[in-house]
């Protein structure tokens, strides 16, 4: 009977995308503490990272809270769909964070997505080269192993 509760307590666990805008002066005064509050932010929600990078410094199209110009944070990650709430008030609460967007991302995607962000190759495609290596070379015995006709091909009159 233990076991049946504890199953009912197994939560949903998603992968997400996040693109946090920072504030760029705070980001330019000190990136590694306001690059590692982020996941460390995540973590506090019992979420995993998976992969967090600068995404891009750009101004901005409208002033944010009288910023014009803005600092892109990228952060995949794994955490329970409801503590989402949970985390939005912390992103608000966050002095860096001028505005977020987190995303469900599907998982047949997402290994994609994250290999992206960490520079990697998603599995699947490791794995190409090597069946197309193995292909070419099966077609290579193939052809070499069949004989070639030496008879002109017929026409048809």
């Amino acid at each position: 009977m233990a076991s049946m509760l504890e199953g009912e307590n197994v939560l949903a666990v998603n992968t997400y995308e996040c693109l946090f805008l920072l504030d760029s002066n705070r980001y330019a005064k000190d990136p590694g503490g306001v690059s590692d509050s982020l996941p460390q932010m995540i973590q506090n929600m019992d979420g995993e990272v998976l992969a967090s990078r600068l995404w891009n410094e750009q101004k901005l199209s409208y002033p944010i809270e009288g910023h014009k110009k803005g600092t892109y944070w990228l952060t995949y990650f794994k955490m329970d769909g409801q503590r989402m709430p949970a985390l939005n008030r912390a992103c608000q609460l966050n002095g860096a964070v001028l505005r977020h967007l987190v995303q469900k991302l599907d998982d047949r995607i997402a290994p994609h997505m994250v290999a992206a962000a960490r520079g990697e190759t998603a599995p699947e495609e490791e794995a190409a080269p090597e069946k197309t290596a193995e292909t070419a070379a099966e077609t290579v015995a193939k052809t070499t192993a069949e004989p070639e006709s030496t008879s002109p091909p017929a026409t048809s009159n």
